[in-house]
């Protein structure tokens, strides 16, 4: 039985680990970022949009290989009713997938296992998900030409730990891997980076939802993550590893030396709002206060900070907007990344976003103040204010010429546009989404 992990347009880390486990039990399975005909009999099919959902090139692949098992994994799993009458898929599984898919692929598909959805007799059997307890694991399956990969400057990031402790609302990493924090062993990563590095992996960032948790047990664990970050900073030299997710409330000195001693030397920070009140509506658990101290914090040790920062959030109004605009004057950061609030199935913000309607909804609603001309909605125009502001604001302020004005308009409509669909994906699927 061939098997062939899909993991399209990017080799994202899932279905490498995915596929070192496979390996290990004896299975023959291959990995591949094309979407192709397979000569595989059984398809594993890795998603972590839902506007992978919508997407003409995946569901064309669906169609050239119908006759073969496919089945759909990773976030899109959220809501695998969606999945299901989208791409009519075999099945769905559902959160971490290890064993399950072990399972599947050894007994079939059935409702006696945990973590599968599936259609029989035109309804939806599901069962509940199965959190995998131990996450050491087997070398993952690496493809020859990992190398060329570039997602935010690295060719992969190797995720330490499961899990968070936050519970933002637009966040699905712990409603998908749960807030308890698991983290893997000093040696199993450091194995799995070697790997990486013999394969032509040239920069490595770590991942796990915020670096500084790894190892935690009800508080920081710096010794764990120092070892961590030296080990890897000694295989890959520290130019080549960056470990940039951090939560502003979960940082002290020691982690900050550590992050400036072993890796490139970058903090990155989900900030996300400038108003209090849009950061207690996301459900951050902080302040504009803690924020712009954690911004400090990271300069006074030496390392550049990028900030991420989320718009047209249920909620925002003008004032709240230009709080925002005035935290990124005040913080001058190295870089920043601006999104539109994306209401992934199943997260408190998908709930919200299903309950106000489209009227309310500053993704629909037409902005008619400075920027009508270009005929931009409310949080397109946001995210464009925001874009201009931060440029003209870093610590070293960028010029807006005619390219850097085009680059962020288009990003805007992009994004506005992109948000919209999965909006009335939602909407469409809103009885079980």
């Amino acid at each position: 039985m061939k098997i062939e992990l899909v993991s399209p347009f990017h080799y994202t880390y899932a279905p490498m680990l995915l596929g070192g486990i496979l390996r290990s039990e004896g299975f023959d399975v291959k990995i591949s970022n094309t979407l192709t005909q397979k000569s595989a009999e059984i398809i594993l099919l890795s998603l972590y949009s839902t506007l992978h959902l919508i997407d003409e090139d995946i569901k064309d692949f669906i169609q050239k290989n119908k006759g073969k098992e496919i089945i759909v994994g990773g976030p899109v799993s959220s809501c695998p009713e969606m999945v299901l009458e989208e791409l009519h898929v075999d099945a769905v599984v559902i959160g971490e997938g290890e064993e399950t898919v072990l399972e599947i692929l050894n007994d079939g598909i059935s409702d006696e296992i945990k973590g599968v959805a599936f259609l029989e007799d035109g309804e939806v059997v599901k069962t509940p998900p199965k959190p995998v307890s131990d996450i050491d694991r087997p070398l993952p399956l690496i493809p020859d030409d990992i190398g060329e990969e570039n997602i935010r400057g690295a060719n992969v990031y190797i995720e330490t730990h499961r899990g968070c402790i936050g519970n933002c609302g637009f966040c699905q990493v712990p409603r998908y891997f749960g807030r308890k924090i698991r983290s893997r062993s000093v040696e199993n990563v450091l194995e799995e980076v070697n790997a990486f590095k013999e394969k032509g992996c040239n920069r490595i960032s770590i991942s796990g939802g915020t670096g500084s948790l790894y190892g935690f047990n009800r508080k920081i664990n710096n010794s764990a993550l120092i070892e961590l970050l030296q080990g890897i900073s000694e295989i890959m030299g520290k130019k080549n590893v960056s470990a940039p997710d951090l939560r502003v409330d979960y940082i002290n000195d020691d982690v900050l030396d550590a992050i400036r001693d072993y890796t490139i030397g970058w903090v990155f920070f989900g900030i996300e709002s400038g108003s209090d009140k849009i950061l207690k509506k996301m459900r951050k658990g902080v302040t504009v206060e803690k924020c712009l101290r954690g911004v400090e914090m990271a300069k006074e040790h030496g390392l550049k900070v990028a900030g991420s920062f989320i718009v047209g959030y249920p909620g925002e109004e003008e004032e709240d907007f230009e709080e925002t605009k005035s935290f990124m004057e005040e913080a001058t950061l190295h870089d920043f990344f601006i999104s539109i609030a994306e209401p992934i199935p199943k997260t408190p913000l998908s709930e919200e976003v299903l309950s106000i309607g489209t009227d309310e909804n500053t993704v629909f609603k037409r902005h008619e103040g400075e920027y009508r001309v270009y005929g931009l909605t409310e949080a397109e125009a946001r995210y464009f204010d925001l874009s201009l502001c931060g440029e003209t604001n870093k610590f070293f302020p960028r010029i807006v010429d005619p390219n850097v004005f085009e680059t962020h308009l288009n990003e805007a409509r992009k994004q506005g546009e992109e948000i919209r669909k999965v909006t009335a994906l939602l909407f469409k699927h809103k009885s079980s989404c």
